[in-house]
Parts: C-alpha cells; sequence; structure tokens
C-alpha cells in the first residue's frame, strides 16, 4: 500500500490533477482513494501500509487510480462520498462536491454572531444542493426546523437521501425554489447561502475536474453576483426581527462591495481569510 500511494502520487503530479473536493494535495488524495479502495479506515493506513495486497485489492486500487488520472474526475464523484468535518455525505454528479466556509462558521455556532444557539427555532438552506449546510445545521441548532430549498430537481433527490441517511426528515424540508420564489411569508432566525458565485472569467477557466459539477450550481453569472444580488434584495421580507444571513461569495468581496457601497457587511475570520462570507442582520440588508 505504501508503494501505492507513492505511484499514485507521482501519477497525480505528472497528469498535473487539481485538488479541492476534499484533498487539497497529491498525497492526501492519493492516501484517501487507496484506503477508500482497500475499504480500509484512513486512520489504519500506517498499520497496514506495508502489507502485500492480493490481485483482486490491487486491481480496485489501479482502476480508481486510473479514472481520476486519465478522466480527472474528483475523487468524491469516484467514491460518492464527501465530508464536512466528521459529517459524511452522498454525493454524485448531480450536486457539486461539499466545501464551504460556512461550514466552519455553522461548526463554531456563529459566535459571537448568535449568542444563544437554542434559540434558533426557524432556519433555511438556501441552494442547499446536497443538503450538507441543512444537515450540519440541524446538529449545531437542535430547536431548529429547516427548510432546504434548491432550483434542481436532481439536486434535491440528492439532499433527500442525505437527510434520510441522517434521520432527520422530521425536522428539514425540501422544497423546490428558485431563491426565495418559493417562500413567501416565510421567515426565519438564520438563512445561509451558498449560491453560484463562480464569474463569467472564471467559468472559462476552471480545471477538468470543476467541468464534471452541474455548471447551475457553479455559474454566478458575468461578475458572479446573479445570485447573490436578489438574495440581498429579498433577504429582510424572510428574516426574523433579531434574523442573521450568511452568505459565501468565493473571492467577489471587492465586487459585492462597490455594488452595495452602503451595505455595512461583517466579514468573520474563516480558514481562508475574511473574504468570502459575509454576515447582515436583518436592519442591515436593506
Amino acid at each position: 500500500m505504501r508503494d501505492l500511494i507513492r505511484f499514485a502520487v507521482k501519477r497525480f503530479h505528472q497528469a498535473n490533477l487539481s485538488f479541492g473536493h476534499g484533498s487539497h494535495n497529491a498525497r492526501d488524495e492519493a492516501a484517501y482513494l487507496v484506503s477508500h479502495a482497500l475499504k480500509l479506515p484512513l486512520d489504519q493506513l500506517q498499520r497496514f501500509s506495508d502489507i502485500p495486497l492480493s490481485d483482486k485489492q490491487l486491481k480496485s486500487v489501479l482502476e480508481i487510480l486510473r479514472q481520476r488520472v486519465a478522466k480527472k474526475i474528483p475523487a468524491a464523484y469516484l467514491t460518492h462520498e464527501a465530508w464536512l468535518g466528521d459529517l459524511r455525505f452522498y454525493v454524485d454528479q448531480r450536486v457539486i462536491v461539499p466545501r464551504s466556509f460556512i461550514a466552519e462558521l455553522l461548526r463554531a455556532r456563529l459566535k459571537p454572531w448568535i449568542k444563544n444557539p437554542l434559540a434558533i427555532r426557524t432556519a433555511l438552506d438556501l441552494c442547499t444542493g446536497s443538503g450538507c449546510l441543512a444537515i450540519l445545521m440541524a446538529h449545531v441548532f437542535p430547536n431548529a426546523k429547516i427548510d432546504a430549498c434548491d432550483v434542481s430537481r436532481n439536486a434535491l433527490a440528492v439532499a433527500r437521501r442525505n437527510i434520510s441517511d441522517y434521520e432527520l426528515r422530521d425536522r428539514i424540508k425540501l422544497m423546490r425554489s428558485n431563491l426565495f420564489s418559493a417562500l413567501r411569508g416565510r421567515r426565519y432566525d438564520l438563512i445561509v447561502a451558498n449560491p453560484p458565485y463562480v464569474n463569467a472569467r472564471g467559468m472559462r477557466s476552471l480545471p477538468a475536474e470543476y467541468r464534471y459539477e452541474p455548471r447551475l450550481a457553479l455559474d454566478g453569472g458575468t461578475d458572479g453576483l446573479n445570485c447573490v444580488r436578489p438574495i440581498l434584495q429579498s433577504a429582510a421580507e424572510h428574516l426574523s426581527e433579531a434574523g442573521l444571513l450568511v452568505v459565501e461569495i468565493g473571492h467577489n468581496r471587492a465586487i459585492l462591495e462597490r455594488a452595495f457601497p452602503k451595505i455595512d457587511f461583517t466579514w468573520p475570520e474563516t480558514s481562508a481569510g475574511n473574504r468570502y462570507v459575509f454576515l447582515l442582520d436583518r436592519k442591515h440588508v436593506f
């Protein structure tokens, strides 16, 4: 297994693969794919690293590495799993692979902006995709009833599977909605959104791996704000009096601040800095 991981790393570099769908470098991704093919937990790799493999095991590993290198399929689509912290989600090409700085903020229960997690009674996950952020909200806000919305029927089918896997069908309601279009009259203590935000230039230069993901979930229009604008324009009527809006916008902070110079955005610190997610309470939206 140790030799296979070294072989995989070399092949990944030769193929000029891009990472970011769970792993961020060739070594971590090689270890993940090899361990998955051998049905071993990652924390057992060291223990089994020098044990010879059977022909069947070797064939299984080489096949998953071949698909990753030859077709540049993201690892998460090869294994049909993705992780946010300790939570595992089923994924396939109907949804983007879960990755969100909002997840980091949710795991910290959005402190200090939310002082009492038990006070969150209603929450909304816009552009829910795989349902990952809705499921994470259900874990960190135990009193919350959550609506999870997406315009894509395919995405909602994947989200339904994940919500069922976590036995959260009584707390998370899936709805097909183009942003707020199907949510008239509904108000929430917390709204999170990870909408499409890749701008036109970014879409043209996406690595091959990202082109396996649904364009609908990535393409944010010319400046990346096609979905962010209507979210800002409608959020106030869907937030409770003390409600909080949390939106991820990728690399578009400067563009957003120029487009909405009168809005006093809060930019919380994430593992990548303070440029990727903004927070607003109801009185600061518009």
